[in-house]
Parts: C-alpha cells; sequence; structure tokens
C-alpha cells in the first residue's frame, strides 16, 4: 500500500495502470485529486516520492518530463544519487519532516527549505528507512514498535502531532509501508485486524 501510492498533500499519486477496484477503493477512501503517476518508469511511488502541500522530494531517477509535472505541484528537490529514495528515507506532515541519518546533514537542510518546514535526521527503530517505519498525518503519527523513547520524543516534537505505536498487516512493524493516510482517511493492506486498524485510527485522530 504505502509502497507504490503516495499523498502528497492533497493529491494521490498512484501507478498508471490502476485496475478498477483499486482505484474505486482509493476515490471512495480518500477526497483527493487522483495523479497517475511514474517515477523514471517505476511504479513504486511510495519509496520515491515524499512531500507535503508545500513540496516534493523525488528520487533522482526521475525523468525531465516526471519533473515537469512534479513541479506543477509544488516545489521540488531531487534527492541525490545512494540516497534517493524519497518516501523510504523521508516522513513529513505539514508541519515538519524527519528524515534518515543516511541524508547528509546540508542534504536534510533542502528538504526543510523545499517542503517549508523544520527537519530534523534521526534513526526509526536503529533503521534509516523513516517512510517505512511511520505513517503520519497532521493530527498523529504512527511508529514502529520499536522506536526508543529518545526517537520517539525528536518525531512528535519535528513533526508537531503525538505518536503512537503499533502494527499493520498482522504484526508488521512497518507500518508506513502497510499504510497509507491523508488527514480524514486511512486505507491499510491485507490483513489488518481490528484492534490494529482500532489502533491506527486513534494514532492519526481519526477517531
Amino acid at each position: 500500500m504505502g509502497v507504490h501510492i503516495s499523498i502528497v498533500g492533497d493529491v494521490l499519486f498512484h501507478p498508471l495502470s490502476l485496475d478498477s477496484e483499486a482505484e474505486s477503493m482509493l476515490l471512495e477512501t480518500f477526497d483527493l485529486e487522483m495523479a497517475p503517476f511514474s517515477v523514471g518508469g517505476s511504479t513504486l511511488l511510495g519509496s520515491l516520492i515524499r512531500g507535503n502541500r508545500n513540496g516534493i522530494a523525488v528520487a533522482d531517477i526521475a525523468t525531465e518530463s516526471d519533473l515537469d509535472k512534479l513541479t506543477s505541484y509544488g516545489e521540488v528537490v531531487v534527492m541525490e544519487s545512494g540516497v534517493n529514495a524519497a518516501g523510504n528515507l523521508i516522513a513529513c506532515n505539514n508541519h515538519g519532516a524527519v528524515v534518515g541519518m543516511t541524508i547528509p546533514g546540508p542534504g536534510c537542510d533542502v528538504i526543510s527549505d523545499v517542503l517549508g518546514v523544520p527537519a530534523t535526521r534521526v534513526r526509526i527503530a536503529g533503521h534509516d528507512t523513516i517512510g517505512s517505519s511511520i505513517v503520519a498525518n497532521d493530527s498523529g503519527v504512527l511508529a514502529h514498535p520499536d522506536i526508543s523513547k529518545n526517537e520517539a520524543e525528536i518525531v512528535a516534537t519535528t513533526l508537531g502531532a503525538p505518536l503512537m505505536v503499533g502494527t499493520v498487516c498482522f504484526g508488521s512493524p512497518y507500518v508506513g509501508a502497510g499504510c497509507l493516510a491523508s488527514n480524514k482517511s486511512v486505507l491499510a493492506g491485507t490483513g489488518t485486524t481490528g484492534p490494529e486498524l482500532n489502533r491506527i485510527e486513534d494514532a492519526l485522530g481519526l477517531i
């Protein structure tokens, strides 16, 4: 779910080829502009694009045509080779952004400028894959259950939202990969249990 689709502000980027059932589910769940897209021919949009209402970070495999389209939605920063999986290395909302430690300090500053929010480098449960370890909206954050107290404090402070831990898809700690959220709705992967859904909704301020 969170690997193939990216919600950026009020826009939902999804693969160019989407079956009618998946399209209907997304339309019914999210009241957002649907934008068919690919990054350098790849459909892994959740791993390659991350942003908020102000700007977008994208992997450097994006073509000139891709960048032309993205700039119509806001300012764009292209991630450098080696640390280019923007969706995996960044988690953000309209209050702040947290980025993996593999992104150098100057890169973090550029991301902050483009997204128009404070940005902080951090690890989650010892990992740099921030985007797959967190799902956030403007009301809350759901994080990998092994996040440390210090990591949690940094994330909650930077994103300006309370943090809870949880799992998705019957016990997966990689909530950002298995869950997709806007400020109004959430969609979780197959196998997510009722208690997990309740936790997700509670963490993201949806109930």
